[in-house]
């Protein structure tokens, strides 16, 4: 594997945690961003993720349950080892670029994580304007958490190398990495693509075709939907929603704490492809109308300090 410059395209949940997580790792990256409001948006994730790493590394001195396996493949870890590892956290908070400007992003580019909105349009368009910059050996992964990759892979100017690399919340402790290619996608390059996740501390999680969702998502999607369903539809409230599938499964959260995970604008995203999201009478018109007012007040999530849930 032959990557050292990196790129991630976009500054949200995720694309911010991929960002952080492969600068940890020793990779040179940039963060291309749309406008300077997106990157005025973007550093407060960045001041979080820092805190995040530094605090849950001091409490592993102490704490062997706040070990989190995308910092370190052992657990068995000296407080002078734990304190490098802090070091490599601040300097992969000093060390991220943020840029708008798509020549100094994508000019020398080894690897690129596209990680926008769930929105085809916007993800064409930054296919095509990058592709004009983009050294020919570039691969290029997306983050897509629902769409296939051999939807976009004409759009990139280099379909072979274009494959997905999907990623869950919290990566630095969930440390997965779905790798997915699309009919055209060459071995070579979903090969290099396994070996990168794997440098960036991931355990990569090869699919051996397309299936929208992944292999996670597969799973997850239907949970969060029959969750919002019994919200829209007045069942009951999402308090107790997620305290049932808590208690009664023994699972660390409810899908409504998950939902502030992943963020309420990527939810709203992914419910707002379906054909009757236009409809207020149909139960995702209820569903996206919903979502829409919490987003409206700003209440977009753990990164935003508040979702379903406060976290100030």
């Amino acid at each position: 594997m032959d990557i050292k410059n990196v790129v991630v395209a976009g500054g949200g949940v995720l694309g911010s945690q991929i960002a952080y997580q492969t600068a940890f790792k020793g990779f040179n990256v940039k963060v291309w961003l749309r406008s300077e409001d997106s990157i005025g948006r973007a550093k407060p994730k960045f001041e979080r993720l820092k805190n995040i790493y530094l605090n849950t590394l001091e409490a592993m001195k102490t704490n062997p349950l706040a070990y989190a396996r995308g910092f370190t493949d052992s657990k068995e870890l000296s407080d002078s080892e734990i304190d490098a590892l802090k070091d490599q956290a601040i300097k992969a908070y000093e060390n991220i670029t943020l840029t708008t400007s798509y020549e100094e992003a994508f000019k020398d580019a080894d690897f690129v994580i596209e990680s926008i909105a769930e929105i085809p349009a916007e993800k064409i368009s930054l296919y095509e304007e990058m592709a004009k910059y983009l050294p020919e050996h570039t691969v290029i992964a997306t983050n897509s958490s629902t769409l296939l990759p051999s939807s976009f892979a004409e759009y990139t100017a280099r379909p072979e190398k274009y494959l997905a690399l999907h990623f869950a919340n919290e990566i630095w402790r969930n440390n997965t990495a779905e790798v997915m290619g699309h009919p055209g996608t060459e071995q070579k390059y979903f090969d290099e693509t396994v070996e990168f996740a794997k440098a960036i501390g991931m355990i990569p999680l090869k699919l051996n075709k397309e299936q929208p969702g992944y292999i996670l998502n597969s799973l997850l999607v239907p949970l969060l939907d029959a969750a919002k369903a019994l919200l829209a539809n007045d069942v009951s409230d999402y308090q107790t929603i997620d305290k049932t599938w808590k208690y009664a499964t023994g699972s660390p959260m409810g899908p409504f704490q998950i939902m502030d995970i992943v963020g309420l604008t990527t939810v709203y995203n992914i419910s707002s492809m379906k054909p009757d999201s236009k409809d207020p009478e149909s139960l995702n018109g209820k569903v996206v109308a919903m979502l829409k007012k919490y987003i409206d007040e700003g209440k977009t999530g753990v990164n935003a300090g508040e979702g379903f849930y406060k976290y100030k």
